[in-house]
C-alpha cells in the first residue's frame, strides 16, 4: 500500500494518512492481521516528523481499525473491514437512490456536509 501526502490539502496531514488507511481497509487492500509500516519508517519515506504518523496510527487505534502493538508496530484488526460494512450498504442505497433521481454524486457529497441538512 503507498500512502502520499498533499501539501496543498487543507487537510492535516495525521487526517490525510488515517483517512488513506480507512479507503484502504474499506477497499480490501489492508486486511486483518496485516501491519502498516512502523511509524519510524512511514516518516521517514513521506517526510514528515514521526509524531504525524503516530498521530494518525493512534486515530485510528481509537477508531478500532488498528492495533498498536509495542516492537510489532500497527497491525490492522481482525474487525476492521466488518467495522465499515453497515455505512457502506447505507452508502450503496444511497448512491443508487440518487441515480434512480438522476442526481449527481457531487450533490450528495454537498448535502452531507451540509450543516442543514434538508
Amino acid at each position: 500500500m503507498l500512502l502520499r501526502i498533499d501539501t496543498s490539502s487543507s487537510l492535516p496531514i495525521f487526517e490525510q494518512l488515517a483517512t488513506q488507511v480507512r479507503q484502504a481497509v474499506i477497499a480490501g487492500e489492508l486486511t486483518s492481521g496485516e501491519r502498516l509500516p512502523s511509524a519510524r519508517e512511514l516518516a521517514e519515506s513521506l517526510d514528515v516528523n514521526q509524531h504525524t504518523v503516530l498521530h494518525a496510527y493512534q486515530l485510528l487505534r481509537d477508531e478500532g481499525l488498528l492495533e498498536l502493538r509495542r516492537g510489532r508496530g500497527a497491525v490492522v484488526t481482525a474487525h476492521a473491514a466488518e467495522h465499515y460494512e453497515p455505512l457502506l450498504t447505507a452508502l450503496r442505497a444511497v448512491r443508487t437512490e440518487a441515480a434512480a433521481l438522476g442526481l449527481p454524486l457531487s450533490a450528495v457529497a454537498a448535502m452531507l456536509t451540509s450543516e442543514e441538512t434538508p
